[in-house]
């Protein structure tokens, strides 16, 4: 296998490190709502709008930035790949670790 062939498969690899981000992030977001609709319900203090917001912001960004890498086979698309994983690490660093 040449240069181009190793090329691929790390590129390959990013794509799909980027996309079960991105569907981590969105199930994130969903499992927040019903966190939220559930601790409302039993009167109980949940998750804030404003985190609620920040999630699916998050979410939609990395929705679109994995759609962008998967319709782009070139740096461009390696760029979109990144953007997950930037998005990711803000959202985990300044909603869940901060």
């Amino acid at each position: 296998m040449g240069a181009a062939g190793g090329l691929i498969r790390r590129r390959s690899w990013l794509r799909a490190l980027s996309g079960v981000l991105a569907g981590g992030l969105v199930a994130l977001a969903l499992a927040l709502v019903v966190a939220a609709m559930l601790a409302r319900r039993a009167g109980t203090p949940g998750p804030g709008a404003l985190t609620l917001v920040w999630h699916a912001a998050a979410a939609v960004a990395a929705v679109a930035a994995q759609s962008f890498a998967d319709r782009r086979g070139d740096r461009a698309g390696t760029v979109g790949a990144l953007v997950v994983l930037a998005v990711t690490a803000v959202a985990v660093g300044v909603l869940w670790l901060a």
